[in-house]
């Protein structure tokens, strides 16, 4: 096979609402420290380094200081691309896929992801790079282990995509993963950065030729904040892989979660040996004496200035805390 240029796109935009206090504007999820004592950014820097030739961070003016950090302290080499303000996933994307030649394959992770097993990432990025070269836009789906509600799915048949479902409820998710043929939809995908844009332009014009003119106009990778205002904000899944007739499907069965709740960082904690009592009680953020009584599966988070206690079956519900605090305009959550 040729030999083609494989750039790893790194997009550091969210702030991780569901997992408040700890993920903050100044501090989110992916720069905490409370994985193995590696954030996971720097564990997905570490985890791509093999696999490309090339580093871009898509992130913004908010966090670029922390991705910063970490690039250097491991001396790689970056093309950074500084948002001016969040516009979501599509955008993200076609900024990176300017700044590269269009033969060049890109490979998009989040950086906020826990990953295990590592060959058979490695497996799942190889295949995915074979379609590439071959014109598709691949996105990776993952074998679900259980009916997960915190995820959105793919319906597939083969490696063809037949639908992206959005998050279920428990009814539906059971029901996905009765029909064995729907799969955990990772925000993963790998694609030539030309092939991308052609379908950027086809299916979300607006979100092209708004996001072209930002970039154009960029200054040493920052973008202008009124410029990009003007860009549509839309995920990359309903600009183009909802509607490309392109896309790909690579099926995998690595380790994966996306830390998106409590609940998940709980899971992810035990498996590293993080304490619980008895009752599967778990303090996160404290080395203090922590009692608990009377209650069970509950996790204490500890911050400077804001506490959290809640039962681990409603960590989808800590968004609503931080929507309250964003509507008071609170600076708890900077």
């Amino acid at each position: 096979m040729e030999k083609h240029s494989i750039t790893h796109v790194i997009l550091t935009g969210g702030v991780g609402s569901r997992l408040w206090p700890l993920s903050r504007k100044s501090q989110p999820k992916q720069y905490l420290d409370i994985f193995d004592g590696k954030s996971l950014f720097e564990m997905t820097v570490d985890r791509n380094s093999t696999l490309a030739d090339k580093v871009m961070v898509v992130g913004n003016i908010d966090n670029c200081h922390l991705s910063k950090k970490v690039l250097e302290k491991s001396n790689t080499k970056y093309v950074d691309i500084i948002e001016s303000t969040p516009r979501n996933t599509a955008a993200a994307i076609a900024f990176a896929a300017f700044a590269s030649e269009p033969d060049e394959i890109l490979v998009v992770t989040p950086s906020d992801h826990i990953i295990g097993e590592m060959e058979r990432y490695e497996e799942a990025i190889q295949e995915a790079v074979e379609k590439a070269v071959n014109g598709y836009i691949v996105t990776f789906g993952i074998v679900p282990t259980k009916p997960e509600t915190g995820y959105g799915y793919i319906e597939r048949k083969g490696d063809n995509v037949v639908s992206f479902r959005e998050k279920p409820n428990q009814v539906s998710a059971r029901d996905f993963i009765a029909k064995g043929n729907f799969l955990w939809n990772s925000g993963m995908f790998c694609f030539k950065a030309g092939v991308l844009l052609e379908e950027l332009k086809i299916y979300a014009p607006e979100v092209y030729e708004k996001s072209k003119l930002a970039w154009e106009n960029n200054s040493d990778g920052n973008l202008d904040l009124a410029m990009s205002m003007d860009i549509p904000s839309i995920s990359i899944d309903y600009a183009v892989m909802e509607r490309s007739k392109k896309i790909k499907v690579v099926s995998s069965q690595f380790e994966w979660s996306d830390l998106g709740s409590f609940e998940s960082v709980y899971d992810y904690l035990i498996t590293i040996g993080h304490p619980v009592d008895e009752n599967g009680n778990m303090v996160i953020g404290t080395n203090n004496y922590t009692a608990f009584i009377g209650v069970k599966d509950t996790i204490f988070v500890h911050t400077d200035t804001a506490n959290l206690i809640l039962k681990k079956e409603f960590s989808q519900d800590v968004k609503n805390v931080y929507n309250a605090l964003e509507r008071d305009n609170s600076d708890l959550l900077n």
